[in-house]
């Protein structure tokens, strides 16, 4: 039996958005942002689509949480993410004022919510968020890996040969379910 409000199916929700930005040749990192048990928002990385440098899938998500309650104040609000957010994503989850915070890998070189740095708990700020990590951490990592393994064998294929038509990876087999 799978239970509707736990972590472990929000974090699959946002697998899925990992999924599609996988399928989009973006880097697989998806993101929902729940309420009262409810999703109110879903995204994923879409920055070589856009040619955004923000456009990650936690800012994304935000903007789409902050016009479906429309207040910019996510207050009782949770974000699920795939991967630990960046500096500049916990930043704006700060000032959102989300409740808490659950990724699934974690990244020890820039990860702002406890990795590298730990903004989502900065003492002199305004705000803090509760923070959960390691959900569902080893199909994040699965994504990841595949997507950059991929990318790795595309350019070097690439390289090698004129072929030079636009290459979208295969999703991995485990994460099709």
């Amino acid at each position: 039996m799978i239970d509707l409000k736990s972590d472990a199916y929000f974090m699959s929700e946002a697998l899925r958005q990992a999924k599609r930005a996988y399928v989009a040749d973006e880097v697989p990192i998806g993101a929902v942002i729940v309420k009262e048990g409810r999703i109110i928002a879903r995204a994923f990385n879409q920055v070589e689509c856009l040619k955004d440098a923000t456009a990650h899938a936690e800012m994304l998500a935000l903007t789409q949480a902050q016009n479906a309650l429309d207040d910019w104040r996510l207050n009782g609000c949770t974000l699920y993410v795939t991967k630990e957010p960046c500096p500049m994503c916990a930043g704006a989850i700060v000032h959102c004022r989300l409740d808490r915070v659950v990724f699934g890998l974690g990244d020890p070189r820039a990860g702002a919510a406890g990795g590298a740095l730990n903004l989502l708990q900065f003492a002199s700020l305004n705000h803090q968020c509760e923070i959960n990590g390691g959900v569902e951490e080893s199909a994040c990592l699965e994504l990841i890996q595949s997507f950059f393994k991929t990318k790795r064998m595309t350019s070097k294929h690439e390289s090698s040969c004129l072929d030079i038509s636009p290459k979208l990876p295969p999703l991995p087999p485990s994460t099709l379910n």
